[in-house]
């Protein structure tokens, strides 16, 4: 099973900041693929299961940006 799931992330300028909230997604366990538009903030999530918001939002602060 997988499971897609879009979020809106704030304060993201360039290339590093993209990397930064891929890298601590990546670490969520069950998260399988991560797709950032930086333009638009769209952060898509891919996982093999049903991923809580805090989940994501706790990786998300933890790169240094929000879920809006």
């Amino acid at each position: 099973m997988s499971v897609t799931a879009t979020y809106t992330v704030t304060g993201m300028t360039c290339g590093h900041c993209v990397s930064s909230v891929t890298e601590e997604l990546t670490e969520v366990s069950g998260v399988t693929g991560v797709d950032v538009v930086l333009e638009t903030g769209a952060v898509t999530v891919t996982s093999d299961r049903e991923l809580g918001r805090d989940e994501v939002v706790a990786a998300v602060t933890e790169a240094g940006y929000e879920v809006v």
